[in-house]
């Protein structure tokens, strides 16, 4: 009983962090980047894609689809960033609870 007691008790700390978490998440930003840092966006962690940025120089009839190529890759680059952090904050959220591996919560 005692060890259900602190299971519970883990739990009920698990939800409390992953509660603050959650709001930390909206406010978490991350700089993509693609084609030597020509074009750079910024996503939340939430992946709401606040910002675009192109160099100038990327400006060129007839190659419009270089900087498309190019804006996708810098949005999945600072997309891959932001699950990398989240990933990293559920694991410390996480930490000592019996879950089992690949179990998603996030």
């Amino acid at each position: 009983m005692r060890d259900m007691m602190g299971l519970m008790k883990q739990a009920q700390d698990m939800q409390k962090k992953m509660a603050e978490m959650q709001a930390q998440l909206d406010t978490l930003e991350f700089e993509g980047s693609a084609g030597g840092g020509l074009v750079t966006v910024v996503m939340t962690a939430k992946n709401v894609l606040k910002s675009v940025k192109i160099d100038p120089s990327l400006m060129v009839a007839g190659e419009q689809e270089i900087l498309e190529d190019l804006v996708i890759s810098a949005c999945n680059d600072a997309r891959n960033k932001a699950e990398r952090a989240v990933a990293d904050r559920m694991a410390e959220v996480t930490r000592g609870l019996p879950i089992p591996p690949g179990m998603k919560l996030f």
